[in-house]
């Protein structure tokens, strides 16, 4: 007889600072960083944008300044101008991926970004983390939490804090910009 349905149990405590803007989920496949994420952030997690109009650039908030956008645009790597200009379905699972994540800057306030860097290649990836340091500077309301199978963005990202799925702990060593022997 097989069973009609199955637990899983997650034991840990995501401490989060009283003031904080970048928060990573971090840990190996299969240790539960998206349910923990689904369970205490479900209704804020990017999943997809409806994006109905030919240019992706033409998604994005009405009245919202077209210099405001390239800046956004850059700060993830979607610096490819032609590339503004195609509909999103014809764009690679990494430029799907930034604009996607620029959006998301553009229009939420707080939200989750799971699978972060998955579908890029590491340069990309610390590129990626580096900018978008500098580029949330400039928006100090806005909070986000990155879900990642990368240990290696810790070194890149300037985040607030991090929890671990590998070992269901904070991780406040990984908040150290730069840190080393991360890999």
């Amino acid at each position: 007889m097989e069973p009609s349905h199955a637990n899983e149990h997650f034991q840990g405590k995501i401490e989060l600072p009283e003031s904080w803007q970048i928060g990573v989920i971090y840990g190996n496949s299969g240790t539960g960083k998206t349910t923990i994420a689904k369970e205490l952030f479900g209704q804020d997690i990017i999943t997809s944008f409806d994006w109905n109009s030919n240019a992706v650039i033409d998604n994005f908030p009405q009245g919202m300044d077209v210099n405001e956008i390239e800046k956004l645009f850059y700060a993830v790597g979607f610096g490819s101008v032609p590339c503004w200009c195609k509909p999103y379905h014809v764009l690679s699972n990494g430029e799907k991926m930034r604009v996607t994540l620029a959006r998301a800057i553009a229009e939420k306030d707080f939200f989750v970004f799971d699978e972060f860097t998955s579908v890029v290649d590491r340069t990309v990836a610390m590129t990626l983390c580096l900018s978008l340091n500098k580029c949330l500077k400039k928006y100090p309301d806005k909070k986000v939490i990155l879900v990642s199978c990368h240990k290696d963005i810790l070194q890149w990202l300037d985040s607030d804090w991090a929890f671990c799925t590998d070992t269901m702990s904070n991780d406040f060593f990984a908040c150290t910009p730069h840190a080393q022997n991360l890999s």
